[in-house]
């Protein structure tokens, strides 16, 4: 059994909290170049690849939810496609590492006939390999089940974060399970994975973008909470927590950034203006991180914040 510290928060409270303290913080909108008029969104952090960093970004045209996920590099201060690196037709792109192996993954999606709009259901799909180019397939998550993260525990296990949705009368949680090797990553391990309650109001939602091994052994998990207005106006939040394997214990929600300190920018849609999507965190190792983020479906921004998982390595 799973149990987290306290009761769930909705997004309106975590978000004044957040502001009584966030710091007076600025990010920077990342320049993508030679992929046409398309858009860079839903971006990972860098990570190495053949002795150089490379990102994984979600590239789509404003009018359409086709997406392709491509590796980019920087190159005098822009973005620009890795030569002769593969693409993949999927959204939201991740990574991990698991005993030395590149884990990468992104949302497979599927639409009703020829309607680029029109989406019918989509899974989450792993690739693995020591190096980008040698990428294979070898896992698929359940049918709607977007946001499974990988991360490999101290003792050498795998834990497993998973998105059910539904859950009963609850519209998404977070579920955790942990496997033994990557061979064990099946569908039905994912569906089985226990839920961790009190996160998310029923009428709210969330998921893990990605979870980092803490030197005591927790994990930090950089996530997103989300909230619909009156109109199907969205509201997404990145967000942290900290989970101890062992006790099975989760600590409350926090928000750790908002659309107000990037800079102003187009939105894919106008129900999409306050959405941010987190893709990935590197510690800085100085007390603070820099997020990297998709912006109101349109853009890729990052931005240097304090580290959300310090205080999780105190406990």
């Amino acid at each position: 059994m799973l149990t987290s510290i306290g009761q769930a928060k909705s997004c309106a409270v975590l978000f004044e909290e957040f502001k009584q303290e966030r710091p007076d913080r600025r990010g920077v909108k990342l320049i993508f170049s030679g992929i046409g008029d398309r858009d860079v969104y839903n971006i990972t952090a860098p990570f190495p690849d053949d002795g150089e960093l490379v990102i994984a970004g979600r590239v789509e045209d404003r009018s359409s939810e086709r997406s392709q996920v491509m590796f980019f590099v920087e190159r005098d201060g822009r973005w620009v496609p890795r030569q002769n690196a593969p693409v993949f037709e999927l959204q939201d792109p991740f990574f991990s590492f698991i005993h030395g192996e590149l884990i990468f993954g992104g949302v497979e999606v599927y639409f009703d006939g020829d309607d680029p709009h029109y989406v019918t259901s989509w899974r989450t799909v792993f690739y693995r390999g020591y190096r980008i180019a040698d990428l294979v397939p070898f896992a698929k998550g359940p049918l709607t089940m977007k946001d499974v993260r990988l991360v490999e525990l101290a003792s050498g296990r795998i834990g497993v974060f998973t998105r059910p949705m539904p859950v009963g009368d609850a519209r998404a949680m977070i579920g955790y399970t942990e496997i033994g090797a990557l061979e064990e990553l099946t569908e039905e391990r994912m569906e089985k994975a226990d839920v961790i309650p009190d996160q998310f109001l029923k009428v709210e939602w969330g998921g893990g973008n990605e979870a980092h091994l803490l030197p005591n052994g927790m994990i930090g998990v950089l996530g997103h909470i989300a909230r619909m207005d009156d109109g199907n106006i969205r509201h997404y939040y990145p967000m942290a927590f900290g989970f101890d394997p062992q006790k099975r214990e989760a600590t409350p929600l926090k928000i750790i950034a908002s659309r107000d300190m990037f800079p102003d920018g187009p939105a894919k849609r106008l129900d999409l203006e306050d959405v941010l999507f987190s893709g990935g965190i590197v510690r800085n190792g100085d007390g603070t991180a820099t997020l990297y983020s998709g912006v109101s479906d349109a853009e890729a921004h990052r931005i240097v914040i304090d580290d959300p998982f310090l205080e999780y390595e105190s406990l």
